[in-house]
């Protein structure tokens, strides 16, 4: 800054005085000596450059500025975020990466209320089918009761008095002994000795343990329904031979959706099981496949995952007591019944004890009975039916007898065959049966309640029975 003083005052003193020079000396900014000389142009008034310099400079300075402009602008337009985020690779702004979560979040929300619409969408349409196909079950019932009272061409007093009255009186119905009419009109159908016995057999709880043949299955009546979507195959069950401290009253479940199934639900009596509340949870030292499992004499009998084995879980001490593997048994969708769910290997109680419902590559996919021990589990006699186990949709037995039923979807199956361990020989049969949610997962018999226990599409249901001796 010195120095330049100096020049100016330089200029001024050589100003009028063209032939004159002016040397001096002076410290500069850094503190060292520095000498100025100066002397006047005896030609130019002016500096040309001195002029022009400070316009010229102030034209390049404003250009420069106008194309950092213009870099600005075109990285702002590629995406940058101004000078502090137009470095690349630079961190993202946090704020729209919170959006688009908050976004997803809230799209899962939906898909999944979305679902749950669609779920009582599917159901109340499961309830409205139902209640039509009860309504006409039930017409049909009437006019068949109808017909059974008053058939066509049956000429008795009981009809006299039902048509046209005497000339000159008014309409006058004149019942006869209700003994009287219940014999006539039953008589044409059964014998009167095989109506007593069925209605002896047929009573559930009926002190009587005589055996006979399945005759009739009755339409099934709802005690409980699962509440989640593990309960959609599942099994139920009671002791039909507890063991102290357990009774009959006693009741057990399990929901078999899923991979690791461990949990049984112990409650006091099946009006519990309805509420849903259960009185203890078992864990199961091994998952169960599938729903073949029964309870009898006080152990749960499973089939263990993945494995060609029966187990013995004793309800008291909480353990597994018996294990035993089935010679060539298929096990996890080899021979299932034609549902799938796994049911390989069926597990059943009757009259006569614990039965094991499999098949083998030797009986080439027919269905292979064994009466078990309870205790050791020991195979004390098999039998090699001609019944396709892929070609039915559940069995369960009676007195020695098994059964099995036609379809676990068709709201109006069957009975379809028996085989008679006795004998050894099969039958064909047509006995109605309802499946009334459409999707039958297990079916079992209980002697001591004298019903078929049985899981339909999350629904727990029974079903009454009769029986013949003839």
């Amino acid at each position: 800054m010195l120095g330049v003083w100096l020049l100016l005052w330089g200029s001024v003193a050589l100003r009028g005085r063209a032939d004159t020079a002016f040397l001096r000396r002076a410290h500069d900014s850094s503190g060292h000596c520095t000498y100025s000389f100066t002397v006047a142009s005896p030609v130019e008034a002016a500096c040309p450059e001195a002029a022009g310099g400070v316009p010229e400079l102030r034209a390049e300075l404003a250009a420069l500025a106008a194309r950092l402009s213009r870099l600005e602008s075109r990285e702002r337009g590629a995406g940058g975020s101004g000078p502090r985020g137009a470095e690349p690779g630079g961190a993202r702004d946090p704020q729209p990466v919170a959006a688009a979560a908050r976004l997803e979040a809230a799209y899962g929300e939906l898909l999944r209320a979305k679902s749950r619409l669609e779920e009582e969408k599917g159901r109340l349409e499961r309830e409205k089918e139902e209640l039509g196909r009860r309504l006409e079950n039930s017409a049909q019932e009437i006019t068949r009761l109808r017909a059974a009272r008053c058939p066509p061409g049956r000429e008795g007093p009981g009809r006299d008095t039902l048509r046209a009255p005497a000339k000159g009186k008014s309409p006058r119905w004149e019942p006869q002994p209700l003994s009287y009419q219940e014999l006539q009109s039953e008589r044409s159908e059964v014998p009167v000795s095989r109506l007593l016995d069925e209605t002896a057999l047929g009573r559930p709880g009926q002190e009587d343990s005589g055996c006979g043949r399945l005759v009739w299955v009755g339409e099934p009546m709802v005690f409980g329904r699962a509440d989640s979507i593990a309960g959609k195959y599942g099994v139920w069950m009671k002791d039909p031979e507890p063991v102290a401290p357990f009774t009959r009253d006693n009741t057990w479940r399990v929901d078999t959706v899923g991979t690791e199934v461990r949990q049984l639900f112990q409650y006091e009596e099946a009006e519990q099981l309805a509420r849903g509340y259960p009185a203890k949870v078992h864990i199961l030292p091994r998952p169960l496949e599938s729903t073949g499992a029964v309870i009898y004499r006080g152990g749960l009998f499973f089939q263990p995952r993945h494995s060609r084995s029966v187990a013995r879980y004793d309800l008291r001490g909480e353990t597994i007591t018996a294990e035993r593997e089935i010679p060539g048994a298929g096990y996890h969708g080899q021979y299932p019944y034609s549902w799938g769910g796994y049911t390989d290997i069926d597990l059943a109680v009757d009259e006569t004890g614990l039965w094991v419902i499999y098949s083998t590559e030797k009986a080439r996919g027919a269905i292979v009975l064994s009466k078990l021990d309870p205790e050791t589990l020991e195979i004390r006699q098999t039998w090699e039916t001609n019944i396709r186990k892929r070609g039915v949709a559940n069995s369960f037995l009676i007195c020695g007898t098994l059964y099995t039923v036609s379809s676990y979807s068709a709201p109006n199956a069957t009975i379809n065959f028996a085989y008679d361990t006795a004998t050894g020989s099969s039958r064909a049969l047509s006995i109605p049966f309802e499946n009334r949610f459409r999707y039958l997962s297990m079916l079992d018999y209980n002697p001591a309640e004298r019903q078929l226990f049985a899981w339909d599409s999350f629904n727990m249901v029974t079903y009454p029975v009769r029986l013949s001796r003839e």
